[in-house]
């Protein structure tokens, strides 16, 4: 039954499987676990960052398409959930209507680029992706009566969905909107991440990763490959833009900087690195670990300053306003020791 539910797709190594399960229970029980308003934000990112990684990896991993446009799908997610409840009010159709109007927006947009670049080189259609994003982003920042600009846009969400919603107390936590919109959260990237899984091990998912391999060949067959890459494309946008939708109902902020600034395209692309490109559950694990390291290693590296206040030299090293240094060397530790990611590592080595 669960082999089943990954579609076929075992974890082929007992200290990734015993990974996952980990990360799914912590993410399952993370209100209860884990109290508190910072950790809740952190579990519910980690969630969302999962699923946006799994759909880049639909294009880098599987497809082969390097793209710098997927935070641009991810924004138009965010802006259709923002847009939607700011004019028809909160309620759950304002959601849902902006929720759809952001995946279609997303899809229509990535086969209008993937249908007129996908034909082109690999680098062309990397530095086209770059250019409609930037174009996209400085749009979104100058149309401050439509966006709101550089200091985004606010909104309300259904009274269900907030804090102020409270229905009783389990285990010392209390039962509120907060903790039905985290599970809102968690089931919905759930549920998607495992659609990606199906997809990626169905025949359309073979046909993308021989493509990959060699497009020569595959055209050679008979397979269409633009028509294949573009579906990728779209598919990946869409995905990404339902992703962008749960941030936006998480937070109920929108703003250039969550959503569409090329910081977090760096950090996706390198999540998908570090777990490991071609294989779903890279996603999963290269998420949770950025998304830990940058919530709370400037945290432990206080810690250890403070432990080593006594010794010459080390805690300057340490210091926690040294924590983005010692982040991007961990980082290319990482990819240096796990060159095919910590999921083909760990498969590799069984």
């Amino acid at each position: 039954m669960g082999l089943r539910l990954l579609s076929g797709d075992a974890p082929r190594s007992r200290i990734l499987s015993l990974l996952l399960i980990v990360v799914f229970l912590g993410l399952a029980l993370a209100p209860f676990l884990f109290p508190g308003v910072r950790a809740l934000h952190t579990a519910a990112t980690i969630c969302v960052f999962i699923l946006l990684v799994a759909s880049y990896d639909l294009l880098l991993g599987y497809s082969g398409i390097v793209s710098f446009a997927h935070t641009m799908f991810f924004g138009l997610g965010a802006y259709g959930v923002a847009l939607a409840s700011i004019h028809m009010g909160r309620g759950w159709d304002a959601l849902l209507v902006g929720t759809l109007a952001g995946a279609l927006a997303a899809t229509v947009l990535a086969y209008v680029i993937g249908l007129f670049s996908l034909r082109v080189r690999a680098i062309f259609f990397a530095m086209i992706t770059l250019a409609v994003a930037s174009a996209v982003a400085v749009l979104v920042s100058q149309l401050f009566q439509l966006t709101g600009g550089e200091d985004g846009l606010t909104y309300q969400i259904p009274r269900e969905l907030t804090p102020a919603f409270r229905f009783g107390e389990v285990f010392g936590t209390n039962l509120n909107g907060r903790l039905l919109n985290y599970y809102l959260v968690f089931f919905a990237c759930l549920a998607l991440f495992l659609l990606l899984l199906r997809l990626v091990n169905s025949p359309f998912g073979r046909v993308l990763q021989s493509i990959r391999e060699n497009d020569f060949r595959a055209e050679a067959i008979g397979y269409r490959v633009v028509h294949y890459r573009t579906a990728a494309t779209c598919m990946s946008a869409a995905i990404a833009a339902l992703a962008g939708s749960l941030y936006a109902i998480w937070l109920r902020y929108v703003g250039p900087d969550t959503t569409l600034s090329f910081e977090i395209m760096i950090d996706v692309l390198l999540m998908v690195v570090i777990g490991g490109m071609g294989t779903m559950y890279g996603a999963v694990i290269g998420a949770t670990i950025f998304v830990l390291a940058q919530n709370y290693l400037q945290n432990l590296m206080g810690v250890a300053a403070e432990a080593t206040a006594n010794l010459p030299l080390i805690p300057d090293l340490i210091d926690p306003n040294r924590w983005l240094m010692w982040l991007g060397i961990l980082f290319v530790l990482s990819v240096y020791f796990f060159p095919s990611g910590i999921v083909g590592r760990l498969r590799a080595g069984r």
